[in-house]
């Protein structure tokens, strides 16, 4: 069926509601537009559904979701762990807390029993419910960070991370089988819970979440010392992460902890935000005002579902408040971490640091320094969650900490996701530790650096949407593949790593090694001087990213290196 035939099968098809088809005859003439939101189904990828809201088969909506859900409920009963129920959560985006019922109705009409959170909460929150109520699936209603428009649906499985190899492609297959919306159940909800297959959960699991949280701390005798002189500045984004921040600062001792008043309440428009994503710096303008007027030692912002974390620093020499980018974030905390529970004989036997291939190489002189191993996975939190459940079915490690550059990270296995709460319990621990050394997380950074290396990290990012960008990103990603280049700018390629083909190539002499890690469209140059390049398509959204990473002899050495790497790049592509 072509994108003409779905469109006029949804205006005339009971099965959609009228306010549908009122929403798809205004389009009617707008060619482009029909074609785009019908050309193709909504994507089930390795993570779930992710899209613009509105009505078609390449959209989020009530009959997209459903149709994911019954994909999911097809599996649930073939693998027949039914009993065990799902858990589901969502955040503050436009039609969230519908998505979420039509996610637990649809769950009900086919015998599993939905256990629904009362109200908005974070993604790492999930995750630690479907582990606490021993469910066999999770569902996460967010966008993550994604502009207003977007929603989506992340699915979880029992070891409380995102669905992995091979689960993840057997969970694509089921939702793929769906292809007669006639064939997705659902029912009333008043009908649902009589059955006893709708369960509203809440406070239960707020306060164990809690209890969880307090354990990542290592000097709660520094914080209650410093609790009166540090003062926070904290924004959560108009998304989820504000009752539980406030929350667990408070309990912590924290008494100096400020949250901007415009970017309090859940806003599904993100009124104050032109990107509601703590990676980007105008989403800090309301808080950095703040900051100033407060005169904050730290700045912290979580994205809307607050898995993710951005900070800004105030420097004591100038005044000013600097940005950490995700890896420098994480490289305090895995600093922090790493350093007292050594000091205080608190490191595990074992003890494994977890990252990504796209993540800052500090990694590896730090896990040198403790005596840490260090595990790479493919990009995306869910691998390094997917870790932690290998450590404990073979007890070969014991996992101390994670972190990925896009601003995630996570201390603690309460979680199998990245955890901004979490986050910022680390952060503001680190904080009132150099304060009470009469330093700032500025000057932390600083001693970093010369410990380990001034290294540096970037991003390029080619947006190309609708069918003809999806074909773009793939001929471009081919393009690489199949041609190579020898040399970025004056650098010399001494290895490609083909994620896709599971192999490493030695330019040299030619020689191929396996990556060790499943298959991904990723593609990896190694160059001289610990200098790297990645290209990987988004999975969420219409991008190809570039990454890349370089190590300087001074902060500005590197940031100039890291410019000419990004000058080159873009004069290849």
């Amino acid at each position: 069926m072509g994108y003409r035939e779905e469109f006029q099968f949804w205006l005339e098809n009971d099965y959609f509601d009228q306010k549908t088809k009122e929403e798809l005859l205004a389009i009617r003439n707008n060619e482009a537009e029909v074609e785009d939101r019908f050309y193709r189904e909504l994507e089930f990828g390795t993570g779930g559904l992710r899209g613009v809201v509105a009505a078609g088969t390449n959209r989020m909506n009530v009959y997209t979701v459903r149709k994911a859900t019954q994909g999911l409920a097809n599996y649930i009963l073939k693998q027949g762990t039914q009993a065990k129920g799902v858990a589901i959560s969502f955040d503050n985006r436009r039609m969230s807390t519908e998505f979420a019922q039509e996610t637990a109705l649809c769950l009900a009409a086919n015998g599993i029993k939905a256990y629904i959170f009362e109200s908005l909460r974070p993604t790492p929150e999930l995750s630690f419910a479907l582990r606490t109520l021993g469910c066999t699936a999770g569902v996460m209603v967010t966008a993550s960070h994604n502009p207003p428009e977007y929603n989506g649906y992340k699915v979880y499985w029992e070891d409380g991370s995102q669905i992995t190899a091979p689960r993840d492609r057997e969970i694509i297959g089921e939702v793929r089988a769906v292809t007669d919306f006639g064939s997705v159940k659902t029912m009333k909800k008043e009908d649902a819970v009589e059955a006893g297959l709708y369960q509203v959960i809440g406070k239960e699991i707020d306060d164990l979440f809690m209890a969880e949280l307090k354990k990542q701390i290592l000097h709660p005798e520094v914080i209650s010392e410093m609790s009166k002189d540090i003062k926070i500045v904290y924004t959560p984004l108009c998304g989820t992460g504000n009752k539980p921040v406030q929350r667990i600062l408070k309990e912590l001792g924290f008494q100096n902890v400020y949250v901007v008043p415009e970017q309090e309440n859940p806003d599904p428009n993100f009124t104050t935000l032109e990107y509601p994503n703590p990676e980007d710096p105008k989403a800090f303008t309301y808080a950095l005002r703040l900051a100033k007027e407060k005169d904050a030692d730290i700045v912290l912002a979580t994205d809307p579902d607050a898995d993710r974390l951005g900070i800004y620093a105030k420097d004591a020499k100038t005044g000013e408040y600097k940005s950490f980018t995700g890896n420098m974030s994480g490289m305090l905390i895995a600093e922090y971490i790493l350093r007292e529970r050594t000091a205080m004989g608190r490191m595990p036997e074992r003890p494994a640091l977890v990252t990504t291939i796209v993540t800052t190489n500090m990694t590896f002189p730090i896990s040198k320094a403790y005596g840490v191993k260090l595990i790479e996975t493919l990009t995306g939190f869910k691998y390094i969650g997917e870790q932690i459940k290998f450590f404990e079915q073979d007890h070969s490690y014991n996992y101390v900490f994670g972190l990925e550059e896009s601003y995630g990270c996570l201390a603690g296995t309460h979680s199998r996701d990245k955890d901004a709460i979490v986050a910022v319990t680390c952060l503001c621990e680190v904080a009132a530790y150099c304060k009470k050394q009469g330093k700032t997380l500025c000057d932390m950074m600083t001693e970093i650096y010369e410990k380990y290396g001034y290294f540096k990290e970037g991003q390029y990012t080619i947006t190309m949407k609708g069918a003809s960008g999806a074909k773009q990103i793939a001929e471009t990603m081919e393009k690489l593949r199949t041609n190579p280049p020898k040399s970025i700018g004056d650098k010399k390629v001494l290895r490609l790593r083909d994620y896709l083909k599971e192999e490493i190539l030695d330019l040299e002499t030619g020689e191929k090694t396996p990556t060790g890690l499943p298959k991904s469209n990723v593609l990896y140059f190694e160059l001289p001087n610990e200098e790297w390049c990645c290209a990987r398509p988004s999975g969420t959204e219409p991008k190809i990213k570039f990454y890349m990473g370089v190590k300087g002899t001074s902060e500005e050495d590197a940031k100039e290196r890291l410019t000419k790497l990004t000058e080159d790049l873009k004069a290849l592509l």
